[in-house]
């Protein structure tokens, strides 16, 4: 059971701490224990069953929702991190390393969060700096120099806006990395694992393949930015959510997410176990899809991908 409840979710803590209450004597309580069991699958499936974009949103931040090294470390025992992208400094914002799934070698680059404040400061909450960009570069001209497919696990905020890392070449580093990652002769297979905001999601996104998890979302700007810009009052966030269509359904029907991985009901973080074994299976399954593709026509292949998201006409 979760220790901690977004507002949505108050009708299954109240049902939950019944249930701890009565386990501590649960030969005298059995029958009542079955029937609050019961009553919890059904309240579950009916919070879960009709969230809102706003709600997706939520349960994507949620504190105890899997990290990047949480499911590094579950797909590929043997992961080795590597360090510094060699010009400035390493960004603990990001790992990037070598590991094994099963038996297929891939490079992981991983968004990183952390699990409490302390590791989050450390993390710099998940919001990349140049150096963190630069880094993840270096480590994919390994993956295609050792013809490696690259799995780039997303979840952030946006890129860090600071004023150090602006001095640093922020814009640069991400402007760099879309240009060459659209041109590696690797497969690349980008997959949303929580948040997925602006240039600091796109500057490791660029890819071959796209999944996004259940509970996640992605877009330019978070909805709280967009209803701060449009409507000046951050409280919109929900009409926000809306407007701008983020939950994975929606990038679907954009042609911009290729499969939506499924989470657990109520969320990745309540069987981790059941999300990590569903993302492996996709994951080699389309490792396997894009070995036949020619590593020349990565670049046409990717130019045809983005080209076709966006409507274009020309002014004469």
């Amino acid at each position: 059971m979760a220790n901690y409840y977004l507002d949505f979710e108050q009708p299954l803590k109240e049902i939950d701490q019944k249930i701890l209450e009565l386990e501590g004597d649960s030969s005298s309580h059995k029958e009542e224990l079955s029937l609050l069991t019961s009553e919890r699958e059904d309240c579950l499936k009916q919070i879960f069953s009709k969230l809102t974009r706003w709600q997706r949103v939520q349960l994507a931040r949620h504190p105890q929702r899997p990290l990047s090294m949480d499911y590094i470390s579950s797909l590929s025992p043997n992961f080795i991190e590597l360090h510094g992208d060699r010009y400035f400094g390493d960004d603990s914002a990001i790992v990037c390393g070598l590991g094994s799934i099963d038996d297929v070698k891939v490079v992981f680059l991983g968004q990183q969060k952390g699990k409490n404040t302390k590791e989050n400061i450390y993390r710099n909450f998940g919001m990349m700096r140049p150096e963190g960009y630069r880094k993840a570069l270096r480590v994919m001209k390994l993956a295609e120099k050792f013809k490696l497919p690259i799995i780039s696990l997303i979840d952030t905020p946006g890129a860090y806006p600071g004023i150090g890392a602006e001095e640093r070449g922020q814009g640069e580093a991400i402007a760099r990395n879309l240009f060459e990652m659209s041109s590696l002769k690797t497969p690349i297979i980008a997959i949303v694992i929580g948040e997925g905001a602006s240039g600091g999601a796109l500057g490791i996104g660029v890819c071959d393949k796209m999944f996004m998890l259940e509970n996640t979302w992605y877009s330019v700007i978070s909805p709280e930015g967009c209803a701060s810009i449009l409507w000046r009052d951050a409280a919109k966030a929900p009409e926000a959510a809306d407007a701008m269509k983020v939950t994975p359904e929606d990038l679907v029907e954009m042609e911009i997410c290729d499969e939506i991985v499924k989470e657990p009901i109520g969320g990745a973080h309540r069987d981790f176990d059941e999300t990590v074994k569903s993302l492996k299976t996709s994951i080699l399954s389309e490792i396997d899809n894009l070995k036949s593709v020619d590593p020349e026509s990565f670049l046409d292949n990717r130019i045809a991908r983005y080209e076709k998201m966006g409507n274009i006409s020309d002014l004469k």
